[in-house]
């Protein structure tokens, strides 16, 4: 009898996210003040399910510090319906790949 392997969510690198995808950051506050995508939109993955009415419609970018939170609310939300890929590497990725960052104080942008 072999092993039964279950596939995880859809996952993409940074740069293959799909045209017109919300990246959703769901790190922690201090992770996100740190430093973030521009345009992405924080929700917390200890807040996800008290806020589920705050999830932005449309498809769906999930990225967290390293892709394994990122991965399970991924999941979550494509059980919910919702149309989610998992951003793989997660903002540590995002960062090695010289791609845009915002810090909400003084400083550089870094992932923490």
């Amino acid at each position: 009898m072999g092993t039964v392997s279950h596939p995880g969510p859809p996952s993409v690198g940074p740069g293959e996210i799909p045209p017109g995808a919300t990246l959703l950051d769901v790190r922690e506050d201090d992770e996100w003040a740190a430093g973030h995508a521009p345009d992405a939109v924080h929700l917390p993955m200890s807040q996800i399910t008290g806020r589920l009415d705050e999830i932005p419609d449309g498809p769906l970018a999930v990225v967290c510090k390293v892709g394994g939170r990122s991965a399970q609310v991924t999941a979550f939300l494509v059980q919910r319906g919702h149309k989610a890929v998992n951003v793989s590497g997660g903002m540590l990725a995002w960062e090695a790949e010289g791609r845009p960052m915002t810090a909400e104080g003084p400083g550089p942008a870094a992932v923490i």
